[in-house]
Order: structure tokens, then sequence, then C-alpha cells
């Protein structure tokens, strides 16, 4: 045996028995100070007599918030669970009294202080848990705690607290007084709006949300001075037993300007390209100054103010000014859109505030790269690459010019555990897109300008190509083109609509390999020939408000193709069912298309969040095809989807290729469904880890005798979703996100020379490794 492998073998039973030695020997009450003991966490809290329903969730989220304490190796951030080896509690003790270089490190890098019963302070949370309790209405709320030593260790403890809340108060009336007359008009009209009803909850969120109500709603009248710590309230309790009579009045003594409803007078836009810059020219109206260096204003007058709703000469609006805010932003022009309002003069008669505008640009040009490697054991692997550039403010009306560029690289070897024929083959793909896009709709009707929309439209006018070589088989061109309107109904609401996309599909070169794989398989080659696609799609986008705990999101995509063209043939007398018919000398195709997604996030705790998401879709040709183009169809796999499988090496349905190279024809499909599930938490500093859980599926819609068993039917779709696990580290840089992710095969779909749920014939064969920037969905 080589002196080396002796050596090393050494080291190795060295390091583990140095490990053994730190997390076993040694006490996790070892080093802690005299007279004191180690807190290891709470007790259930016990509540009595609290409501029940929903109404009291959130303030029994706030009450053990505020008694929350973890203790040390705490269990996903609980206060009750902890780890049962508590490593890093054993290494600070071991090396609590090291005066060694290596000691003082382990110590600093992976020890941790004890945290000791005297520092929790119980008390002072008793009393913040009753401060939360009486904000929502608990007056005669009680919280007590109580100390619990251990009967095996009197060095370890916990605490437990016990909590009276006692009945919730009720609002009896509400009186609102000392506000002029348009504000009391003003505060009866929207009494139905009013965070305090007679009957409900007395709490100081009910009483904030209606002095902030009220607020936006003066100032939506012109009242600009007008803020929520205006108003005040006066409770009474004395009236009636576990009620609140609720008097809300403005201050005493408030400047007069908060009494004025203010008008709109002259606007100054300052144009700067760095905050230093000083303008050198202008240009002067009666109630417009625009302010700039250059030759030229950076952007034209129209484009800037177009949707913006602040006008001189009108009542000021809150809602109004909002709006404008939102629109500045929206352009992605802007470091710095900053509006000042400043009366015109300091006389009590004067009304008018004058607009001060700053506007800083951003850079002109942007860049960004983004790259990916899939790694598969004994399958496919390569690296993937996009560059993106964007010139902003192309044409001084807030339009963005941009290109990306694409390409990747892919190898293959393996049989992936099962029977092939198939060697080795190396791909690649590459391809470029041109793109700009307006901060309005661009169309031939102004119907949407009486529109308010919630943010500025968008109009993205685009074309692309794309080539795709699988070596010895084929050789393909996808050019595109299109327009698409972009626009928000609602602050939850987002909309696309692509009323003309055109995709063209060329097959240059072909093989006799590929020919004959053709020949067999005539549902591919209607798939993959030359063909257009003309399509009109739509895509809806809900997100729930920001302020959910648990927030959604939730996608549906419907495109069509096909059925405009075969209008104008039917209009000409010709029927699609009589004979194949024709656009620009190739075939058109005719599909309908749905695919949908749902994800859900749950916020388990700081940093700390379980997310799901369910995908699925549908495609249906129909008149002048028998099949939807390949660039339609569905698959599954890759570092965005089942993670233990690469891109289309799974389904549709059983169908096992007969080569591992043919996947790249065959594994593609008509329905798709497809479920994830993924914990993710941080782990220190910018790391985070993740375990996830992946399954899905692709299938056919008809029967295909050369691809069997993959046909979808309900009784067999549970057995025929692949599944696999895994582990992932994250690491957060803010402006983006690295993420490798190893990927565990727990289960195909197809026979395999193993039985049972696990029929992954060799682990390794069912390990996927992928490196990719951001996250997953």
């Amino acid at each position: 045996m080589k002196i080396s492998s002796i050596i090393h073998r050494a080291a190795r039973i060295f390091v583990l028995s140095s490990s053994f030695l730190v997390l076993f020997s040694c006490s996790t009450t070892s080093n802690l100070p005299e007279g004191e003991v180690l807190y290891t966490g709470l007790r259930a809290i016990d509540y009595v007599d609290a409501p029940s329903g929903e109404s009291f969730v959130p303030v029994q989220e706030e009450v053990d918030a505020a008694l929350a304490a973890a203790p040390n190796g705490s269990f996903l951030g609980s206060s009750s669970l902890r780890s049962p080896i508590q490593a890093r509690l054993r290494i600070h003790n071991f090396y609590a009294n090291s005066t060694s270089t290596f000691g003082k490190w382990m110590l600093r890098s992976f020890g941790s202080e004890p945290i000791l019963m005297s520092s929790i302070n119980p008390t002072m949370r008793a009393h913040v848990a009753r401060n939360v309790l009486r904000n929502y209405g608990f007056f005669q709320s009680s919280v007590t705690h109580d100390t619990h030593i251990s009967t095996h260790n009197p060095r370890k403890g916990k605490y437990s607290y016990r909590i009276a809340t006692g009945p919730q108060y009720l609002i009896d009336t509400v009186v609102y007084a000392g506000y002029d007359a348009t504000m009391d008009s003003l505060i009866r009209a929207t009494s139905s709006q009013s965070y305090l009803q007679s009957g409900g909850a007395f709490t100081v969120p009910s009483l904030d949300g209606e002095r902030t109500r009220l607020s936006n709603m003066f100032r939506n009248h012109g009242y600009y001075y007008f803020k929520p710590s205006h108003s005040v309230f006066l409770a009474d309790t004395m009236a009636r037993a576990e009620h609140v009579h609720v008097r809300m009045q403005p201050l005493d003594s408030l400047d007069r300007n908060v009494w004025k409803q203010w008008y709109l007078g002259r606007l100054c836009i300052d144009m700067r390209r760095n905050v230093m810059e000083q303008p050198t020219d202008s240009v002067v109206h009666p109630f417009l100054s625009l302010y700039y260096s250059g030759k030229k204003p950076p952007i034209r007058l129209r484009a800037l103010l177009r949707d913006m709703k602040l006008r001189p000469r009108q009542r000021y609006s809150l809602d109004n000014y909002q709006e404008s805010a939102n629109v500045l932003t929206s352009l992605g022009l802007f470091t710095m859109s900053d509006f000042q309002f400043t009366p015109r003069d300091t006389t009590a008669a004067c009304d008018t505030l004058d607009m001060r505008l700053l506007l800083v640009f951003d850079k002109p040009y942007d860049a960004s790269i983004e790259a990916n490697y899939t790694l598969k054991s004994n399958d496919r692997m390569g690296p993937g690459l996009q560059i993106g550039f964007t010139k902003r403010n192309a044409f001084r009306g807030g339009e963005k010019l941009s290109l990306a560029l694409r390409g990747s690289y892919e190898w293959q070897t393996g049989n992936r555990g099962r029977a092939t024929n198939g060697g080795s083959i190396n791909s690649y793909e590459y391809g470029a897109e041109l793109s700009i896009d307006y901060p309005r709709l661009e169309t031939p009707f102004g119907w949407w300008k009486r529109h308010r929309f919630y943010a500025p439209p968008q109009t993205r006018i685009y074309i692309s190509g794309d080539m795709l070589n699988r070596a010895e088989y084929f050789r393909m061109s996808t050019l595109s083109a299109g327009i698409t309107y972009k626009f928000r109904t609602s602050a939850n609401s987002r909309h696309e609509l692509s009323p003309l996309m055109v995709d063209f599909n060329e097959l240059h070169h072909s093989t006799a390999a590929f020919d004959s794989i053709m020949t067999e398989n005539p549902a591919i080659y209607v798939s993959m020939r030359n063909q257009f696609v003309p399509k009109i799609k739509y895509t809806y986008t809900y997100t729930s408000p920001s302020h959910y705990q648990n927030p959604i999101m939730w996608d549906i995509t419907v495109t069509e193709a096909g059925n405009v063209t075969s209008l104008i043939y039917a209009v000409g007398g010709s029927s699609l069912k009589e004979d194949e018919k024709h656009l620009f000398g190739n075939p058109f195709a005719q599909f309908l298309k749905v695919n949908t997604t749902l994800r859900k996030t749950w916020r388990l705790g700081y940093k700390h969040e379980l997310v799901g998401r369910l995908s699925g879709g549908v495609i249906w040709a129909y008149g002048n095809s028998t099949r939807a183009p390949y660039s339609e169809q569905f698959y599954v796999g890759g570092a965005n989807s089942i993670r233990a499988f690469t891109i289309r090496s799974i389904g549709p349905g059983r169908y096992v290729a007969p080569s591992a190279a043919y996947s790249y024809l065959d594994q593609t499909g008509d329905i798709k469904f497809e479920a994830n599930l993924e914990w993710r938490v941080n782990l220190f500093g910018s790391l985070y880890g993740a375990v996830f859980l992946d399954a899905g599926n692709i299938w056919l819609m008809k029967a295909d005798e050369q691809r069997p068993d993959a046909q979808f039917r309900f009784d067999k779709f549970l057995g025929q979703l692949a599944t696999g696990t895994g582990v992932g580290i994250r690491y957060d840089l803010d402006f983006f996100v690295l993420r490798f992710d190893l990927g565990v095969a727990l289960h195909v779909p197809y026979e395999t020379s193993r039985s049972g749920y696990y029929n992954i014939p060799k682990f390794k064969d069912g390990l996927g490794l992928h490196f990719a920037i951001g996250y997953p969905f």
C-alpha cells in the first residue's frame, strides 16, 4: 500500500474520531456560568377562554411572536422543538476555553453560545403580550409565566405561559366632530367604508386604518397637508359594559394650510443625466417649464406627460399623484423621480401649489448574462448561455430596444439504466431576438385612451430566429415575429394579448437515420415538417395582494392557431376537410392550446418557506393539422421541471424511446401535468438550502401505434407520474441567485429490471445535477 494512501486514511480516521469526540463527549451544560440554567424552550402556551374563529388567529399569532424565544439548536425556528444532537452548542462548550488558533476558529465558525434562562426575561415578554391583547380590545386580559426545571438535569429548564384573554370590547357608537362642512359631508357619504362600525371589535389596527382612510380621502379632495396623525380618538368605556363609545376629532390648533383645498399651479420639470449635472437650456410655457442640458430634451414631453394624471389648474388628488409617480417608475428610465409641492406664496388667500419634478436618468445601456449547466449521470450534459443588451429611451419616447443572444450545447452518453441501442449524440441550439417595448398601446384604434389602467400599458414588437441542430439527425430553424400588448386592470391582475404572432418552422437538413424514423413515425413527421403557425395568444396572471402571509400566483394562457386563416378559406368557399391548405407554399397549423400554473408560498418563518407549484396543459390539433407543431408540444424534465430527469427524457405515458437519442424527437406530448414542492430555509448569511419533491409526465391525446401506452387515461394517471426528490443550495447575491440542485429519481412510469415503486435499476443512473440562475419557480 502506498504511503500517501496510508496518510490519507489516517487523516480521515483522525477527523472522524475528533468529530465524534466533540459531539458526544462534551455535555451541553458543561460551561454554564455559576448559578445559570440552560434554556431548552417553551412549553405549549395555554390560552384560557380565548375566542374561537378566524378573527382571533392574527391576535394569537402576534401574542405567540411576542412570547417566542428559540433555544439552542431550534428546529425550523421553533420555540418548543430543538435538535437532540446540539452540535453547535457542544462545539462551543468543547472549545470555550481553548487558546489555540484552531480552537478559536472552531468556536467562532461553528460554535453557538448557550442561551440562558436568565436572558429570556419572561416578565418583559408577558408585558409585551398583554399590550398586544389590549391593542385588540382585550382590556381585562392577563399573562402569567412559570419556570420548569428538568427533573433529570437541574441545569436545564423551560418556561410556560398562561393567557386569560377576558372579553373583547366592542364599539358601541362612533361620533365624528370638529371637521369642516366639506370634510363632514365626505365622512357621511363614505360611512359604509369606515373601519369603525357599531358592534365591531375595538382594536388599534381599526383605529389606525380609519385615520389613514380619512386622511387619504381628504387629500383626494384637495386637502394636501392633512395627515393621519391630525386625527385623534377619545374612547369612553364607562357608558356600557364591555363596550366603547368612540369620538374622532382633529387635533387642536392645526396650521391653517391643513384646512385648505389646494389647486395645482405651474409644473417645473428638471431633467438631469446625473444628480450633479446642471441644466443648460430651458423651455418655458405659461403652466410648464422644462430645464435640461444638451441640444434637446432627453425625452419628448408628450411621451413623459401622456399618462400622468397631475395637471395644472386641477384640484390636488392623492390618487392622481400616486398614479403619476407609478407612471414614471414603470418607464424604467430614471434612478430618481421626485415630486415637490410648494405654496405659490405665503399669503392667507393662497390656495395654489406649484409643482417641481426632478428626473435623474438611469444609464442608457444595460446588459445581462444568464448561464446554466445541466449534468445527468450517464445521460445528457452541457452548458447554456444567454446574453442581453438593452438601450433605454431608444427614440426619446420611453422605448426600450433589446437584443438577446442565446445558445446551448449538449452531449449525451449512457442509457439511463435501460436497454438502448443508442450511442452518443452532440447537439446545439442558438438564436437571437430583437424587440422594442413601448410604454403605451400602439394600436390602430384609440379606444384604450378612455380606459384608466392600473399601470401604464405596454406594447412589445419582436422578431426572433432559432436554429436547432441534432447531430446525425436533423437541423431545423424557426423564425418568429409578433406583437404583444401588456396591461394591468388592477394591482393583482395582469393581461397579455398577442393578436398577431407568426412562426415559420423549416427543416433544413435530415439524415437517412432521421428519415427512417420519420417513415416509421408519421405523427412525428407531421409535427416537424415545414409549416406556418399563425397564432393569437392571451395570458391572464393573478397575484395575491402583497400583504398576504401565504401568497398565491395563478396564470392561464390560451393560444389558438390557424382559425383566422381557415376562416378566410371558408369565406372563399373552400373546406379544410377536403384538402390540406397552404400558406405561402407551406401548410399552416391549426390547434387550440391551454396551459396554466398555480403557485403558492407558505411562509413558515424568517427566511423560511414552503413553495408549491401545480402546472398542466393540453393542446388539441384539428382542421388543417393532425398533430400540433413540434415547437408547441409539451415536455418535462430539466432544471426547472422534474429535476431528477433531463429535458425530454420522460414520457409520453409509459412509452420508452428505442434509443436515448430519440427522446429529442418523440418524447413530447399533447397533455402535461406537473407538481413540485420545495422547502427553502436560510442556512446562514446569504446561503440557503432546499429539499424538493417533483412529479409529472406528458401524454398523447390520441393513440399512436408507434408509441404504445402513450395515450392519457384517467385510471392510469397516478401510476404514470415520474417522481424525483433531491436537495439544493442557493446563494443569494441580491441581484440574482446561483442555484445547484441534485435530483434523485424515485420512479419512472415504464417497466425496468427493478420491481416496486422505487424502480430505478441503479442509484447512480437516477442522479441529476443542475446549475442554474434563479429559482425554479
